[in-house]
């Protein structure tokens, strides 16, 4: 649906109402990566029966999280918190090798759910590094993504946590150097990033597919075509959740009075609608849609009824399950496909 104007106020009649609007960002909400994380949770729980252990949070979400734990997730932050013998899944973010070392070692049974764009970039990693270069790696100190692409080859990594980190970096030789980038970032901030660290380091290297993904790239370029026409953008997701995080600064950079990151409804404050006419809405690529529609909900309550769906992409992607659970899943006769219950 099409972007519609307000109309303007009748100039001969000041206490004419304005129009109240909502415009609701697609694509939003789950992308195919956290999809497949969560079904792959769902459905271990269902083959295997409660407790399963996840190692991390499986998305970031604070509603998927506890959603799951009230069935029997449980959620630990390293390997030696499994019991022994164990199921165990590795969230959507990806880990380092070490950590498959360490489940093995403690006879784990492990179910990979990390998101295939995220092991497309531990891939590029490996590959580099097999050949020597210094791989300087985009992304947020801390990060779990960012932890575990690192651990692929931590002797040829340098973090780049943003374009003023760039006069901090060292290589070895100005000729072998590449880029890489966690896969939620803002799109404009990597290419700044890569603009400095070209001028420092002119013969550095492309990965060789983009490593933003594909989600994170739509979810902005949909907040980028709404923000100029927004007074107030709501994004829908958790604080940790690095993608949610941008689309707020996103919103802010391209026109946006204010913007705001809640994970339920009830998170809104009424003071952040006074003069408001028109609410951007949308959510990060690890936030089930119920949670857009509480926030609809809230918002009609209050006058703002009129919702304009704002599209600026299709999406068709599904990821298949991780390979050894649809194993297990084809030998118990369960179905193999699905989709989240949140999703």
């Amino acid at each position: 649906m099409g972007v519609v104007t307000a109309q303007p106020e009748t100039s001969g009649n000041p206490t004419a109402l304005k129009t109240k609007r909502v415009l609701l960002a697609a694509p939003r909400g789950y992308c195919a990566g956290v999809d497949r994380a969560v079904v792959a949770v769902e459905k271990a729980l269902d083959l295997y029966g409660p407790p399963v252990y996840v190692r991390k949070e499986i998305v970031h979400n604070k509603h998927v999280v506890q959603t799951l734990q009230a069935r029997g997730a449980i959620f630990v932050d390293e390997t030696d918190e499994v019991p022994e013998g164990e199921t165990v899944i590795f969230s959507a973010h990806g880990v380092a090798p070490v950590v498959h070392q360490e489940a093995a070692a403690r006879q784990l049974k492990t179910i990979d759910a990390t998101c295939p764009l995220v092991t497309k970039v531990h891939h590029e990693a490996r590959r580099f590094a097999a050949v020597d270069f210094d791989i300087l790696l985009i992304g947020h100190d801390g990060h779990e993504e960012v932890i575990g692409t690192a651990g692929e080859a931590p002797e040829h990594v340098h973090l780049v946590d943003g374009p003023g980190d760039v006069p901090n970096i060292e290589v070895r030789d100005p000729e072998k150097v590449v880029w890489l980038s966690q896969t939620t970032l803002s799109v404009d901030e990597t290419m700044e990033t890569v603009r400095r660290l070209r001028e420092r380091f002119p013969k550095l290297q492309n990965p060789p597919s983009d490593d933003i993904c594909y989600a994170t790239q739509n979810r902005q370029v949909a907040v980028k075509k709404m923000a100029p026409e927004v007074d107030l953008m709501i994004v829908v997701g958790s604080r940790n959740s690095s993608n949610s995080v941008r689309l707020v600064e996103v919103a802010l950079e391209h026109g946006a009075r204010a913007g705001h990151l809640v994970d339920y409804a009830k998170e809104i404050d009424e003071a952040w609608l006074a003069g408001v006419e028109t609410v951007g809405v949308t959510s990060g690529a690890s936030v089930p849609e119920l949670l857009v529609r509480d926030v609809l909900s809230w918002l009609a309550e209050r006058g703002y009824g009129e919702v304009q769906e704002v599209t600026t992409a299709e999406e068709s992607l599904v990821f298949s399950l991780p390979k050894e659970l649809r194993t297990d899943l084809k030998a118990a006769g369960m179905a193999t496909t699905g989709t989240s219950d949140h999703a």
